[in-house]
């Protein structure tokens, strides 16, 4: 169930299809880097699942999907488990697809403590009116994304091709053996391949240090110094 930002619930997964954007919180991951649950981290008293949504709600977006299952994550909160396991934030996104079947994703990973409503706007205001993917030069994520016939496309071939496949009693031509693995593979398909066959655009930030990525205990040391 989906939640406005009211608190006005969506039992119909499908009415979001008519939504302008979808926020997602990319919060998956095993943070084996960091040793704990990236999303229950504390910034400033508040854990990094809640200030993410609090960034897409605060960016205009009214409903919001946490991709993945984090320790921290409350009852109001609609939870997208990934269909491909093992295979990276285009997993979870896939998923979200998949289930949803959006006009567009505003996507947010659940590590990014410096990001700022400022820049996930920017992102949004530029995706919508290009009509096209946008993200930060030299950064994947966050990431405006239309779900067009471009970006079904792309998710045709990497993933939804493969869940209709049992390697096990049929055989594959070459091109199904590449897309199988890819799917398996633990990094999954990557941004940038999905990018590459998009119509995209990167812009400028302002503030560089707001897309600072926290993976480490060091990364988050670092990071609490700019609170």
């Amino acid at each position: 169930m989906i939640r406005l930002a009211n608190n006005t619930p969506l039992n119909n997964p499908t009415i979001v299809q008519h939504s302008t954007c979808l926020g997602v919180v990319l919060a998956g991951g095993l943070s084996s880097r960091m040793g704990i649950d990236k999303a229950s981290l504390q910034r400033n008293k508040v854990d990094m699942l809640s200030y993410s949504k609090q960034l897409l709600t605060g960016s205009g977006i009214n409903n919001i999907v946490i991709s993945g299952q984090p320790s921290c994550s409350s009852q109001q909160d609609v939870l997208v488990a990934d269909k491909y396991k093992e295979a990276g934030p285009m997993g979870g996104i896939a998923s979200v697809i998949e289930k949803y079947k959006p006009a567009a994703l505003l996507i947010l990973p659940v590590d990014l403590p410096l990001m700022t409503m400022e820049a996930l706007q920017k992102l949004k205001q530029v995706g919508e009116l290009s009509q096209q993917a946008c993200f930060y030069n030299d950064n994947y994520l966050p990431l405006y994304l239309p779900v067009n016939a471009h970006t079904e496309n792309f998710l045709k071939t990497a993933f939804i091709h493969q869940a209709k496949q049992n390697p096990s009693n049929e055989k594959m031509d070459n091109k199904s053996f590449v897309h199988n693995n890819m799917a398996k593979s633990k990094s999954g398909p990557s941004m940038r391949a999905l990018l590459n066959q998009i119509p995209h655009k990167a812009i400028s930030i302002n503030t560089l240090a707001s897309l600072f990525n926290a993976n480490t205990p060091e990364d988050w040391a670092l990071a609490q110094k700019r609170f």
